[in-house]
């Protein structure tokens, strides 16, 4: 083995690599989401044994098959999303909490569903033992649950469907945000969905891939 795979894992610095080479090429230029990253540990939410990938530009594997998203997508999203202090956010797809760890520290309450119990456990103890308080993980079909504190001003889809989710945009406030990724891969790209006074927008905003979230539907496939 070389001296690079020798070297201990040094968290600061592999975190601070991962904002300057991975979030800001990816147009992630926010000063406040940049710190954020950098204020919340995520070798801290993968699973053990992991902690020298946290930082990598990668999905990391969780149990029950499903995936962490890469930082790059997960910083893209919270800077079209624009969360604000006051405002509530539900989440569908908890994985290990990352995610759910960066809108709470940037919201009043975060609202996140985990279809997979053993998940919903993780997260829970991620959290706690990060100080954060105002996530609420709930294990719970995100196609078809709804939260006693719908309507949201904030609905973020932690993985992939084959379109927007209209049971979801049900539960987004009058000037509600959106954030899905939507398509069959390998075309896949981010919605921005914003709801005002004339409607719901949609802006297409930049491509990527992320694994299925599980229980929604996907599109009618022909056979000829």
């Amino acid at each position: 083995m070389n001296a690079i795979q020798n070297a201990p894992f040094n968290a600061d610095q592999a975190r601070f690599n991962m904002i300057e080479q991975q979030i800001r090429p990816w147009n992630v230029l926010n000063t406040a989401i940049l710190d954020l990253l950098d204020s919340v540990p995520r070798d801290a939410f993968v699973p053990l044994g992991q902690q020298a990938l946290a930082y990598t530009d990668t999905q990391l594997p969780l149990p029950c098959g499903q995936n962490m998203l890469e930082p790059k997508i997960e910083a893209r999203m919270l800077q079209d999303l624009a969360v604000q202090p006051h405002e509530t956010v539900l989440e569908v797809g908890t994985g290990s909490g990352y995610m759910a760890a960066l809108l709470g520290r940037q919201a009043a309450k975060v609202v996140s569903l985990e279809i997979h119990p053993e998940l919903v456990e993780l997260a829970k103890g991620n959290l706690k033992r990060e100080g954060i308080e105002n996530v609420e993980v709930i294990c719970a079909d995100g196609s078809s649950y709804r939260h006693g504190d719908a309507p949201f001003d904030v609905i973020v889809l932690s993985g992939s469907v084959a379109e927007v989710p209209a049971f979801l945009l049900t539960q987004l406030k009058p000037t509600g945000r959106l954030m899905a990724i939507v398509g069959q891969s390998p075309m896949m790209r981010a919605h921005l969905v914003k709801c005002d006074a004339v409607g719901r927008s949609v802006t297409q905003a930049w491509d990527t891939v992320a694994p299925r979230l599980q229980g929604f539907a996907e599109p009618s496939r022909f056979v000829f």
